[in-house]
């Protein structure tokens, strides 16, 4: 299970959430990393991932920069009263695999029919410790700051509010809903075409201050 809570920001917020988290004592910077994730439907529209009933997403992703390049598969899915307490519940299970069989991957995805349904974009900083994982994600229409607890003995909606707490946020005004959610919200507010895959060459909303 997945315990989170996700703020969204205008992009020129970037450097000041960086030297925001830098200055945190307890936690260690990673580098930076481009990702790609691409989400997937079932074969069968009578069971799609995005049905009300199954809310889910099937995803595959790479990461990398100069230094290293990883592929996952994952699956992620909304539970009933996921965020009761403020805090974002979701389903998740991930599989690493060898980066070098990101092609084969997305082969067989073709032959069993997987409908790719969109993707996106976006560039990953990371700042962890062993109890929490903060991420400073630019996406091609704004921020996202993603709080999600990596503790195995704390308990996992409390290690999020502490957070949220040191960074002197408002649990409140969290975002409950998938970047997905979001991109289509403030493409409909600024009347701006939305597109099924999102990347950083294309005509974006953005989320303003």
């Amino acid at each position: 299970m997945e315990y989170e809570a996700r703020y969204y920001f205008n992009t020129n917020k970037f450097n000041d959430l960086v030297d925001k988290l830098k200055n945190i004592k307890g936690i260690v910077m990673e580098d930076r990393y481009y990702e790609k994730t691409t989400q997937f439907d079932h074969p069968s529209n009578n069971i799609s991932f995005y049905s009300k009933e199954i809310d889910g997403r099937f995803r595959i992703r790479i990461t990398k920069n100069k230094k290293i390049s990883k592929c996952k598969i994952s699956w992620k899915r909304r539970i009933p009263n996921c965020n009761s307490d403020g805090v974002n519940k979701e389903e998740e299970v991930e599989v690493n695999i060898n980066y070098n069989e990101y092609d084969s991957l997305m082969f067989i995805n073709n032959v069993i029919k997987m409908k790719s349904v969109e993707s996106y974009e976006r560039y990953s900083t990371l700042f962890v410790n062993d109890e929490i994982e903060i991420a400073v994600d630019e996406y091609p229409f704004g921020i996202a700051l993603e709080i999600e607890n990596k503790s195995i003995t704390n308990n996992p909606s409390e290690v999020v509010k502490k957070w949220i707490s040191i960074l002197g946020l408002d649990i409140n005004n969290s975002y409950k809903l998938s970047w997905d959610d979001k991109y289509s919200e403030l493409c409909k507010e600024q009347n701006i075409e939305q597109y099924n895959h999102v990347s950083f060459d294309l005509p974006m909303p953005e989320v303003k201050e």
